[in-house]
């Protein structure tokens, strides 16, 4: 009613009261304390985002360094089976290196397959490769596997249907290859692929015990 005073009850004044202060407060942003938690909280968040990101890229090096030494491993067993089975003569120089003559549409060509341990100073270093001439000469070279740190080839006779470790060049009739290669990075663990090839029979070569 005009010129009626308007009441207030304590109730309506504890309504004012609250609403007032609930503008007060949005008026005044976000205290320290929800800045701190928040801080805190996104800092977990985007270390386990990273976190997730750096396992992701190790693992997918990972698998390229395996799937890569697998790769060159296997063909390099293939070049090698497929040329000793060919072979008519074997020349075992070491562990590390032998000579096979292999028969071929012209006669017979050297090949030489040999693992290089060193581990600086030639183009060879660390690698196992095939070189075309004997041990020693020097001819055109391909590396077929890199980053071997542990090679060996191994010989053997066969005497009535059993294998043996050969002593010399007449008896050898089969070659096998036991090769480990490892490969590291900066940021991951060392990716290690070990090799033991079948024995590799020499079909075209005669032996003599």
């Amino acid at each position: 009613m005009p010129g009626q005073k308007k009441e207030y009850s304590p109730e309506n004044l504890t309504f004012s009261r609250h609403h007032s202060d609930f503008k007060e407060s949005r008026r005044r942003g976000f205290s320290l304390v929800e800045l701190v938690v928040a801080t805190g909280m996104s800092g977990v968040l985007m270390t386990g985002i990273l976190s997730s990101f750096v396992l992701l890229g190790q693992n997918s090096y990972n698998a390229a360094n395996y799937s890569i030494m697998e790769a060159e491993s296997r063909r390099a067993l293939e070049t090698f089976t497929e040329e000793a089975r060919m072979a008519a003569d074997v020349t075992w120089v070491d562990e590390h290196t032998v000579t096979l003559s292999v028969l071929d549409v012209s006669g017979s060509t050297l090949v030489t397959y040999a693992y290089d341990p060193s581990t600086t100073g030639s183009p060879t270093a660390g690698t196992f490769y095939r070189k075309l001439g004997s041990a020693g000469a020097s001819g055109p070279t391909r590396i077929l596997v890199r980053d071997v740190t542990e090679f060996a080839f191994r010989r053997y006779k066969v005497i009535n249907g059993s294998d043996f470790s050969a002593t010399n060049d007449l008896e050898t009739k089969q070659l096998q290859i036991t090769l480990r290669t490892v490969r590291s990075g900066v940021t991951t663990v060392n990716a290690t692929n070990a090799v033991l090839s079948a024995r590799v029979v020499l079909r075209n070569k005669h032996v003599s015990t």
